[in-house]
This record gives C-alpha cells, sequence and structure tokens, in this order.
C-alpha cells in the first residue's frame, strides 16, 4: 500500500490491533502461569515463564500484523 493511499483510521486500526495482540496474549500467558502455579505448587515459577512467553508471542504476532500492513496485502 503506498503512503498516499494511507488514512488514519487505517493507523488507528493498526495500533488497536497492535494493542490487543500484545495485550491479550501477555493476560493469557499471565492466567495460564498463575494456573499452573496453583495446580502444581510451584508459586512464581510458571507464572513468569507464563509472562515471557505470553510476551514473545504477543511482539511475534505485533511484527506479523505491521510486516503484513505495511506489504500491501
Amino acid at each position: 500500500m503506498r503512503h498516499k493511499d494511507r488514512h488514519p483510521f487505517q493507523a488507528m486500526a493498526l495500533m488497536s490491533a497492535i494493542l490487543s495482540q500484545l495485550v491479550g496474549s501477555v493476560l493469557i500467558g499471565i492466567f495460564l502461569g498463575r494456573w499452573l502455579d496453583r495446580t502444581i505448587g510451584t508459586e512464581p515459577l510458571f507464572l513468569i515463564i507464563g509472562l515471557m512467553l505470553g510476551l514473545a508471542a504477543g511482539i511475534f504476532a505485533m511484527l506479523r500484523l505491521v510486516r503484513h500492513f505495511f506489504s500491501g496485502d
């Protein structure tokens, strides 16, 4: 997509999609980690692992979304 074809609403949609993917994946990782910690009895271990995995998944999804947005598809 060329620069002059973009509109402010497309930028707002991109930013809201990035925000929802990052927040959603981090929250899912945190809640799954807390659930595993309560189930197994290892208090902060899986919470930290879930946080890191959620953050990594969110960043990966964000990069894919931005690459798709700027490729013009």
